[in-house]
């Protein structure tokens, strides 16, 4: 529950007890009642409080973000050609992933989870 809710409530409740009190006071023997229209306003408005703050909805907290991370490799990778290292099957960008910093594959044919290495180039 947030903030504005619990400040919302907490006024609305206010001003329906003092609504009542001002009610009930109208029909004491020293009441006025002029009384009766202050005491129905204010239970009034503290009802529309409590309407408006179970009607506002929470705000949007973002909690999956994704992160988007391109990776510059040196020389010409053909990704045509890009083997599992156990099984031989093709593998695609798909089955690449960022484990820690470090690209992950994860073959879909034999299940196998390697780190991908580049061999140097000279």
């Amino acid at each position: 529950m947030t903030a504005v809710k619990i400040i919302a409530y907490i006024a609305a409740a206010i001003l329906i007890f003092f609504g009542v009190l001002f009610i009930w006071g109208a029909f004491s023997p020293q009441g006025s009642t002029g009384w009766i229209p202050i005491g129905l306003i204010s239970v009034g408005i503290g009802f529309v409080l409590i309407w408006f703050a179970s009607r506002r909805k929470p705000a949007v907290e973002q909690t999956d973000s994704s992160v988007t991370l391109n990776i510059d490799l040196p020389g010409n990778v053909d990704l045509d050609a890009f083997k599992c290292q156990s099984c031989g099957g093709a593998l695609t960008t798909d089955n690449i992933k960022m484990v820690a910093g470090a690209p992950v594959v994860s073959c879909p044919y034999c299940s196998t989870t390697y780190q991908l290495t580049e061999d140097p180039k000279w």
